[in-house]
C-alpha cells in the first residue's frame, strides 16, 4: 500500500487555477467516491483509500492505493475530474510519497503550509475534510491513522511552540489594507458578503475599527441575521445587492458560490451612482465571488486572497524560531508514522506464518491421536509428534538457504538462526 499526496495550493499555482479546482463541501463526498473508483479501475483489488482537501488556498488529495503508480494516478485523476488539460496542470501540482506526505499531512495541519503561518482554520477544515471522506466510505486503515495523528500533531505544536502568536491574519491584512485607501474605517459603511468562519473574522477585525455602519448580504437571511446583530448591524438578501452595492465603501465577500456574484457592469454602474468615490473590495473566496475584470476600474480597488496573502508575510522572522521547533517536532513524529507504517506491512506475512503454522500443528496433532488411538506407546508418539513438528518449521528455511546463492545465501545464514533462536 502507497500513501500519497498531490495537489496544488497557494505557493504552485495563481488563484485563477485554484479556483478550477476548487470543492464545495457537499462536493467532496462525490469526489471521494470518484477517486476511489478511479483507482478500482486501475487495481481490482478495491481497498484504495482517498480524502480531499479543498479550501481557498488549497486542493490536494490523499490517498493509500495499490496501484502501481499511484502519484500519476491521481494526479491524472485531478485532471479528469476538473476537465483540465493534465499537461497545463501538472508543473503546478506536487506529488508526495509516503513519508513525503505524511511530513506534508503534518505540516498542513499545525499551519505550517499555510498562507498566513500558523494560521488556526486549517486544522478545521482539515477535520471538515476527514468527515466528508469517511462518510463517502474514503477513510481505511491508513488514512484513518495519517488523518488522527495529524491531529494530535497540530495540537502538540500549537500547545508547545509560539508558531501562531505573531500571525497576521487574513482578517488583520483586509483592515490594513483598508486604511490605505481610507484614512478612518470609522468613517465607511462596510457590507460583508457571506456569513461563515471568514467573514465572521473579517467583521469582528472591522468592528473593532467602529464603521459607521456594518451590513451582512446573505442568501440565507436568519444566518445573516444572527450574524450581523453580534456587531449592530444590519441584514440584506443576496438578490439586493444590484440595488444596494452603491451605499458601501468597503465591500469584503466571502461565499462558497461557484460562480461570480459580483460583476464588471455591477460595479460600474455602483460606481457611477457613487460618483466614483473609491470602493475598497476584497474578495476571500475561491472561486472568486468577483469577477477579476473590476480590477481594472479606476475606482474600484480589488485585493483578492493572493494579495492579502502578500502582506501577511510580515514579521515572518519574528516566527522562524518557532517554525525550527515546529518541524523538529513534526519530523519526529514523521518517524513514528513510518514506524507504524513499516509495521503494518509486515502484518500479512505474519499472518500467513502464523496459519502455515496452525497447520502444520493440527496436521501433526491428528497423526498422533491416530497413533494413540491404536495404542502406541504414549512416549513413542510424544516423541513422533515434535520430531515432525520441528521438521516442518525447519523444511521451508533449508530449503531457501540450499537454493540461495552468493550475497543472497550469506544473508540467509546471518539472519536465519536470529529467527529460530528460541527460549530454552
Amino acid at each position: 500500500m502507497q500513501l500519497l499526496a498531490v495537489g496544488l495550493n497557494h505557493t504552485t499555482a495563481p488563484v485563477s487555477l485554484r479556483e478550477q479546482l476548487a470543492l464545495a463541501p457537499d462536493q467532496l463526498g462525490l469526489a471521494v467516491q470518484a477517486a476511489r473508483g478511479w483507482f478500482a479501475r486501475l487495481d481490482s483489488r478495491g481497498s484504495d483509500e482517498a480524502a480531499i482537501l479543498s479550501t481557498c488556498n488549497r486542493t490536494e488529495m490523499y490517498a493509500a492505493s495499490h496501484v502501481a503508480n499511484p502519484l500519476d494516478a491521481s494526479a491524472h485523476f485531478l485532471a479528469d475530474y476538473h476537465q483540465l488539460n493534465y499537461g497545463e496542470l501538472r508543473p503546478h501540482l506536487y506529488m508526495l510519497p509516503q513519508n513525503d506526505a505524511v511530513r506534508h499531512a503534518f505540516r498542513v495541519a499545525s499551519g505550517l503550509d499555510s498562507m498566513v503561518l500558523g494560521e488556526p482554520q486549517i486544522l478545521g477544515q482539515m477535520k471538515d475534510a476527514v468527515r466528508h471522506a469517511e462518510e463517502a466510505g474514503g477513510l481505511g486503515t491508513y488514512l484513518h491513522q495519517l488523518f488522527q495523528r495529524s491531529f494530535s500533531v497540530a495540537k502538540e505544536v500549537r500547545s508547545t511552540t509560539a508558531i501562531g502568536a505573531h500571525s497576521v491574519s487574513m482578517a488583520a491584512a483586509a483592515v490594513r489594507l483598508s486604511q490605505r485607501i481610507f484614512d478612518k474605517v470609522a468613517d465607511q459603511n462596510v457590507l460583508f458578503i457571506g456569513a461563515g468562519e471568514m467573514i465572521e473574522l473579517c467583521a469582528t477585525h472591522f468592528a473593532a475599527q467602529n464603521p459607521k455602519s456594518i451590513t451582512i448580504a446573505n442568501r440565507t437571511m436568519q444566518r445573516g441575521e444572527a450574524l450581523a446583530h453580534r456587531f449592530n448591524g444590519r441584514a440584506i438578501a443576496l438578490s439586493s445587492l444590484p440595488e444596494q452595492l452603491q451605499q458601501f465603501d468597503i465591500v469584503i465577500s466571502c461565499t462558497a458560490s461557484t460562480l461570480p456574484l459580483i460583476g464588471l457592469g455591477l460595479v460600474e454602474r455602483a460606481l457611477k451612482a457613487r460618483r466614483h468615490k473609491p470602493m475598497f473590495m476584497v474578495d476571500l473566496a475561491v472561486p472568486r465571488d468577483i469577477e477579476a475584470e473590476v480590477a481594472r476600474l479606476d475606482d474600484a480597488f480589488l485585493y483578492t486572497v493572493d494579495d492579502l496573502g502578500q502582506v501577511v508575510q510580515t514579521g515572518l522572522e519574528s516566527r522562524q524560531a518557532a517554525v525550527a521547533q515546529a518541524e523538529a517536532i513534526i519530523e519526529t513524529r514523521v518517524q513514528s508514522f513510518m514506524h507504524w507504517m513499516d509495521d503494518r506491512a509486515v502484518v500479512p506475512v505474519i499472518q500467513d506464518i502464523q496459519e502455515n503454522s496452525e497447520a502444520m500443528r493440527l496436521f501433526e496433532l491428528e497423526r498422533a491421536r491416530k497413533m494413540l488411538a491404536r495404542g502406541d506407546d504414549p512416549e513413542a508418539v510424544l516423541d513422533a509428534l515434535s520430531r515432525g513438528l520441528t521438521a516442518k518449521f525447519l523444511h521451508g528455511p533449508q530449503q531457501a538457504l540450499h537454493r540461495a546463492q552468493g550475497d543472497e545465501r550469506a544473508r540467509l545464514a546471518s539472519l536465519l538462526p536470529q529467527l529460530f533462536r528460541g527460549r530454552r
